[in-house]
């Protein structure tokens, strides 16, 4: 018997202390590394983007996979990266935590343009606003004042 599967992730992580280090012009590069992480993890990447303080993907994790551990191998191998690399200078770390949401294959397009389109969805919401929403959207419990 076959293992299948259809569950669509999304993970969102931030800069320690929320820091904007994430330049727009290197976060290709930053987003190509954390590609072939996933890649190597038998994950597929449906999106992938960001502002300049968090990341957000958008993928279907290999059922082999435990969600934790690809999170810590996504945060320790990007903060490698960016380190070797030099390509946000100011760049001192990912924050602790991290937020994972699961939604149904039938919201892959609308979640895909909402990643995709970050840039303008903080023009008007802060990283903090959008991850309270976020919070009560999947009716997770919190306190706010673990979300600095």
């Amino acid at each position: 018997m076959s293992t299948y599967t259809q569950i669509l992730y999304q993970i969102v992580f931030s800069t320690k202390h929320r820091n904007p280090t994430l330049l727009e012009e290197s976060r290709d590069l930053l987003f190509k590394d954390i590609w072939g992480i996933l890649k190597n993890k038998k994950c597929h990447l449906y999106c992938i983007n960001g502002a300049e303080d968090h990341i957000r993907i958008v993928t279907h994790i290999h059922p082999i996979v435990a969600v934790s551990s690809l999170i810590k191998d996504i945060i320790l191998g990007s903060n490698d990266y960016i380190k070797k690399n030099r390509i946000f200078l100011d760049f001192s770390g990912w924050q602790e935590g991290y937020g994972t949401f699961t939604y149904s294959i039938n919201e892959k397009e609308r979640l895909i343009r909402y990643v995709k389109n970050q840039q303008d969805h903080h023009k008007h919401f802060t990283y903090k606003e959008e991850l309270i929403a976020l919070l009560n959207e999947h009716n997770i419990e919190f306190d706010e004042k673990y979300l600095l």
